[in-house]
């Protein structure tokens, strides 16, 4: 039997004028997030996670716990005025434009991601970045909510990642090594020199393991750690135990400031908004 175990929770949304209400989704392999917006207040009126009890998480067990959390929560049975979701996993990889040719898109992943010839590859454009983000979907949860929704629009989390902090950091004065951690996995993306050096996805079960890649990473790119600027995103805060081993071997460490123009309800906290960075920048 599955086990759904709800994270956060806020107050109820007013369903009234649902044209005028956007939702937008966040799924993974263990987890599942989504947000209600107020399209004309531009304000976040309902967040939740849910993560997944599953010992071996696949495709098919994702489907069936989405379909159960559908079932159980009155939130996601309405329809909305607009719909997005991003997919969260390591079969991404990211092409400058400039080598990206849509007749070869499998040849992009299949060196970074085992691939089979069944799968559904397709890709995202980061706008003014000159870069394409090539991926594998679920797409057995797609054509469910092709059902639910009728239509949406579905991108990678990488993508809103990467694209959100190169619009906010790329002309910055010094080296920007950011870390978006969540349950098993996390992303590094290093920003130098008015453009991006590095992208890459980890999974990880402790604070040692996540050391690593940070100062491995580092040390790859030539970075000192006492210039580089690390910023932490996602499930992290300052009392965490990746917080502090960071603070250890990084002269320069901060938490991710949450910098969208969507306003929040009160109970949204600046902890839960750095917590689903990827899921409240969906929306622009």
């Amino acid at each position: 039997m599955m086990d759904l175990k709800k994270k956060q929770k806020t107050n109820t949304v007013d369903f009234n004028n649902l044209n005028e209400k956007h939702l937008s989704i966040q799924l993974s392999l263990d987890g599942f997030s989504f947000c209600i917006i107020n399209k004309t207040e531009k304000q976040v009126e309902k967040l939740e996670h849910f993560s997944f009890q599953d010992n071996s998480p696949s495709p098919e067990k994702l489907l069936k716990n989405v379909e159960k959390l559908f079932s159980e929560e009155k939130a996601l049975q309405k329809r909305y005025g607009s719909v997005n979701i991003s997919h969260v996993n390591q079969l991404s990889t990211l092409v400058p434009k400039s080598l990206f040719d849509e007749e070869h898109i499998r040849d992009y992943i299949k060196f970074s991601s085992k691939t089979y010839t069944n799968d559904y590859l397709v890709y995202d454009e980061l706008e003014n970045h000159d870069m394409v983000n090539v991926y594998i979907p679920f797409v057995n949860v797609n054509n469910f909510f092709l059902q639910r929704f009728g239509s949406f629009e579905y991108k990678h989390s990488s993508t809103i990642f990467v694209n959100t902090l190169l619009n906010t950091f790329k002309f910055s004065e010094h080296p920007h090594m950011f870390a978006h951690i969540g349950e098993h996995q996390f992303e590094i993306m290093v920003i130098a020199h008015d453009k991006l050096m590095f992208y890459n996805s980890f999974t990880f079960q402790t604070k040692e393991d996540f050391i690593y890649y940070i100062l491995f990473t580092a040390e790859q790119l030539e970075l000192n750690p006492e210039n580089f600027e690390l910023v932490l995103a996602g499930n992290i805060d300052i009392d965490s135990d990746f917080y502090k081993i960071a603070y250890a071997y990084v002269r320069k460490v901060s938490l991710l400031e949450n910098r969208s123009q969507l306003k929040f309800s009160s109970n949204i906290k600046e902890e839960t908004r750095r917590r689903y960075f990827t899921l409240l920048n969906q929306y622009t």
